[in-house]
């Protein structure tokens, strides 16, 4: 009897410390994604899980994205960080310079010995989120950028090509100006002024917005939008707005229901716009790329993101960064991408993504969907990676209220760009004097 007790307890043991040995990392990831976009994040996770045995990711939702982002900074001083945690577009300045809070992901997946390629990610993308040498600091995951709906029904109503939407800035005026005199309520509209009018208009048309690449380059960046290309676009859209044409319709996304309700005939908001216009706008709408100025380039540069990207918090194990490394490369799978890219309508973060889509015919069935992709994979420029400014937010909000009273007439142009730059670069220097 004792024989067999010992050899029990042996085999006990034994299996005991198989169990240990095979035990499957965990892999913590806090978002913000609610809904059906929550739905398909559990999905991702679920089918990552069940397609290997060594790392278990949990994924937890945790607010919008600056309550998330809030619970992220205020866990990491708590010494609980999770170990992924995604981020919006805008917090990318407060991420990175975050001293010692965060491991750049090229980093470390090369130290996991699985390395990730920037170059398999979309040019407008991986510009965005990676450092001055080009390597990765973040995970691209859910990317959006703004994109031109037109509604074709009123164009036809003003008698204007409802296959063909406005290319230029120049068109958006002379199609304005039809839909007026065919009775039409709003030409153009925008939503995310800021981020549409300011930050794109600056990459599109390869025009610095501040100095030090936009804030790539250092802490000690400034906004300028005192040059001739910033201060005749603001005159261009004053004079749209006094004739008619152009309807400011609000900070943030406050103009969508302009477009939805069919009052507006153009419209340019994020191409994760779509799917409430296809749920609310009773009319047949058409997309192409964000509008430029033929007068200053003669071809676009590439438009930049918004969205949001993960980021990995420092002092993990070696075990959870193979775990995080080996999500984030499941993540890049063509089948994975694409399928997040078709379910959700934002934009496939790598190209491979973007060739599988097209080859399954979804762009043929779904026209417009590869506007956004087109319009981001393009190489980039110093001027059009992006802006990685400090109190990004609060800057887009003080443009957006001059921009209403410059368009509403109540300031002249020079006036307002120079109340932009002064407020916008208080903070700058705030966020500089404590980031230093």
């Amino acid at each position: 009897m004792r024989f067999t007790i010992r050899t029990l307890s042996l085999a006990c043991i034994m299996s005991l410390a198989s169990i240990s040995a095979h035990a499957a990392t965990d892999v913590t990831f806090w978002h913000s994604m609610e809904g059906p976009l929550g739905e398909r994040v559990n999905d991702i996770v679920k089918d990552f899980n069940a397609s290997q045995k060594d790392y278990v990711v949990k994924a937890t939702y945790k607010g919008n994205y600056g309550e998330s982002m809030n619970a992220g900074i205020a866990a990491y001083r708590a010494g609980q960080a999770p170990d992924i945690l995604q981020v919006f577009e805008v917090g990318t300045a407060t991420m990175m310079y975050s001293k010692g809070a965060i491991v750049p992901v090229q980093e470390m997946a090369e130290k996991a010995g699985n390395p990730l390629d920037p170059k398999a990610f979309v040019p407008g993308i991986a510009g965005y989120y990676s450092d001055t040498n080009g390597k990765l600091v973040s995970m691209p995951f859910n990317s959006s950028t703004p994109i031109m709906y037109y509604n074709k029904d009123l164009f036809k109503k003003a008698g204007l090509d409802p296959e063909k939407g406005p290319k230029t800035y120049a068109d958006i005026e002379a199609f304005g100006k039809k839909l007026k005199a065919a009775g039409v309520e709003c030409g153009y509209t925008t939503s995310w002024p800021a981020w549409v009018l300011i930050e794109n208009f600056a990459a599109l048309h390869n025009v610095p917005y501040a100095s030090k690449d936009n804030g790539f380059g250092g802490l000690d960046t400034r906004i300028d939008l005192h040059s001739d290309a910033f201060l005749k676009h603001f005159e261009f859209l004053s004079k749209m707005s006094k004739e008619g044409t152009f309807t400011y319709g609000g900070r943030g996304d406050d103009a969508n229901a302009l477009f939805t309700s069919g009052k507006c005939a153009m419209f340019t908001g994020s191409s994760g716009s779509r799917a409430n216009i296809l749920k609310n706008g009773k009319f047949e709408f058409g997309v192409t790329k964000l509008p430029y100025y033929d007068n200053v380039v003669k071809a676009p540069q590439n438009s930049v993101i918004g969205g949001a990207s993960l980021w990995v918090f420092s002092k993990k194990s070696p075990e959870v960064y193979k775990g995080v490394t080996a999500f984030f490369h499941y993540l890049t799978k063509p089948e994975v991408a694409a399928k997040w890219h078709q379910d959700t309508g934002y934009v496939p973060v790598v190209k491979a993504a973007y060739d599988a889509t097209k080859a399954s015919g979804y762009y043929e069935k779904n026209p417009g969907t590869d506007v956004p992709f087109e319009q981001l994979n393009v190489e980039t420029t110093a001027q059009s990676r992006g802006v990685r400014l400090g109190f990004l937010p609060q800057i887009r909000d003080i443009e957006e209220g001059v921009m209403e009273s410059m368009f509403g007439g109540k300031v002249s142009i020079k006036d307002g760009a120079a109340d932009m730059e002064k407020r916008a670069n208080e903070l700058l220097v705030r966020f500089e004097n404590g980031n230093k």
